[in-house]
């Protein structure tokens, strides 16, 4: 009998382990997590560079920090949790930071003030980024 000529079992695809599965939906799962707690936190950082000053004029960093950290965000989501709906995650959490900063204290204390354009313009962009993104993403085909 020769090599050619022999029979040769057809090989079943490998499926994955429970174990793999289960490890998989964690690190999705914290993947979420990651991005939700990262949202909170470049929100609290652009809120702490609003007011930052050169000469006495506002420079409006916290701008662009919200246009690089919420397109780093919604990168990590999508890529982390592996869904579209992943954009949700760090888009409602940067949003609720902003408006809970936005919001006054009973004694008048306020992060975001309504007469501070730096504090305004970074709430505009970052949801505008946010909602650019979903727009975009809602247009391209699924893979």
């Amino acid at each position: 009998m020769s090599l050619t000529s022999a029979v040769v079992p057809p090989v079943e695809a490998a499926r994955p382990s429970r174990v793999g599965e289960v490890a998989e939906l964690a690190l999705r799962v914290l993947g979420g997590v990651i991005s939700v707690v990262a949202a909170v936190l470049t929100a609290a950082l652009e809120v702490l560079f609003a007011t930052v000053r050169i000469g006495g004029a506002l420079i409006g960093v916290s701008v662009l920090m919200a246009v690089v950290g919420n397109l780093a965000l919604s990168w990590f989501a999508q890529r982390a949790v592996g869904a579209r709906w992943a954009l949700a995650l760090p888009s409602i959490a940067w949003f609720a930071a902003m408006v809970v900063a936005a919001g006054g204290t009973t004694e008048g204390d306020v992060l975001l003030s309504s007469r501070n354009w730096v504090g305004i313009t970074t709430i505009f962009v970052g949801v505008t980024v946010f909602t650019v993104i979903a727009f975009r993403m809602v247009l391209r085909p699924r893979r």
